[in-house]
């Protein structure tokens, strides 16, 4: 955890951040960019209740330049055409080098900026699980790396309501691009996000997701498709087959169109149980999340999804009692022969990123952000990105500088059976 801001950078931080800083030269293009994104990168480190563009701009020392330096950051974030995704894929190629491990899990969640007006890009009154209501906000879909090294966030889109893509004039306003001017669920942004992570080789053993992407059978399907373990949420409502069902195509043909696809499950199969009952039945292993905490109890079975296409394949149905009372279902495509242990080890890993998230928010001003446009939301997104993934190395580097204060160990496994 980052917990205690920072005054001034040393010159030895200052010069690594220049390094660090110029190994994405040619995707910032030209000179300017660069030395404008270093600039950046600093404010965000400088100890300050606000990070957007104006108090940041006081902050940052810049020397030799005689000009107005909230303009030309303002410049920088809201108007230049520098590519952010060509940033981040070099980011996360460096960040790989040094963090990535084939123990490595990605995570997939989203989190919500407050807003107070109707103008910026993507808000809406929408329901936020950051926020914990439905309220006036922005919602982005990210990845989030978690390995044994270090984790680092991966990529980032804002999520669209019906509200901005039934506006087509609305999003032009804000220069949103024509390839995202298209309706698409948090899912299936979690997926286009996972491929471009993907065909960069990312090694990592399994995906993970909560219940607001996990609840979605197409979501569950891609994964699937896409030949990727993974440990997902559930509700309690959902409902799976204790044992394979047997599924058939409704014989009916239509006169015209495609051949029909309805499935449907045939008489002989056993009915559907709904999880919450299930989880009923099953005994309960106590685990400790983290050191000094109560220990929630666990347990797993297997069970059948409800996607006939797949064949129905065993899944497991993964439990957890928590100590105030509450139940979370998990449902995972892992081996057979998981032990309880491991898949309880990936489902928590979803507490990186929301370490993370409180990281990115807290210390290094993800939701200070101030603009409207496409552009200016996702460029401070990727600079804050870049921030964290520079945090990161300094931790891997472990040596003392004036960022020791911003940057806490990484915590063992925070699993006690």
């Amino acid at each position: 955890m980052w917990r205690t801001p920072v005054v001034e950078l040393e010159a030895d931080v200052r010069e690594r951040l220049e390094e660090y800083v110029a190994q994405f030269a040619a995707d910032f293009g030209i000179v300017t960019r660069r030395y404008w994104a270093e600039v950046y990168l600093q404010g965000l480190f400088l100890d300050g209740e606000r990070k957007s563009i104006q108090p940041l701009s006081q902050r940052v020392s810049v020397p030799g330049w005689h000009g107005d330096t909230e303009q030309a950051l303002q410049l920088f974030v809201n108007q230049s055409n520098w590519d952010e995704q060509a940033v981040l894929r070099s980011y996360r190629q460096l960040l790989a080098e040094s963090l990535a491990d084939p123990s490595g899990v990605i995570v997939i969640d989203d989190t919500g900026f407050a807003k107070k007006g109707r103008h910026s890009v993507g808000v809406a009154r929408q329901y936020s699980g950051t926020l914990g209501k439905t309220d006036n906000c922005q919602i982005a879909v990210s990845l989030h790396y978690a390995a044994p090294l270090g984790d680092y966030p991966l990529a980032l889109r804002l999520y669209l309501p019906e509200s901005w893509i039934s506006q087509p004039q609305r999003m032009q306003t804000v220069h949103v691009p024509a390839e995202a001017q298209v309706a698409k669920t948090k899912g299936e942004i979690a997926l286009g996000l996972l491929d471009l992570v993907r065909t960069e080789g990312l090694p990592h053993q399994a995906v993970v997701a909560d219940a607001g992407y996990g609840i979605g059978v197409d979501f569950r399907h891609g994964l699937e498709e896409r030949g990727e373990a993974y440990v997902v949420g559930i509700a309690g409502q959902e409902a799976v087959f204790t044992k394979p069902p047997s599924w058939a195509v409704r014989p009916e043909a239509a006169e015209r169109g495609r051949p029909p696809t309805r499935w449907y499950v045939t008489p002989e199969t056993p009915a559907p149980v709904v999880v919450k009952r299930l989880a009923e039945q099953l005994e309960r292993t106590p685990f400790s999340w983290r050191q000094g905490t109560k220990a929630h109890r666990w347990q797993h079975g297997r069970a059948a999804d409800d996607m006939p296409d797949l064949e129905s394949e065993a899944r497991w149905l993964l439990v957890e009692w928590r100590t105030d009372s509450s139940i979370r279902y998990a449902l995972s495509n892992l081996p057979a022969e998981t032990p309880l242990l491991h898949a309880v080890e990936l489902w928590k890993s979803r507490w990186h990123v929301e370490q993370g998230y409180q990281q990115l928010k807290e210390e290094l001003g993800l939701d200070h952000f101030e603009g409207r446009s496409w552009a200016g939301f996702h460029h401070h997104a990727t600079l804050c990105f870049l921030a964290y993934g520079f945090l990161a190395l300094e931790r891997l580097r472990g040596t003392s500088s004036a960022l020791d204060e911003l940057v806490e160990e990484e915590p063992a496994s925070p699993f006690r059976a």
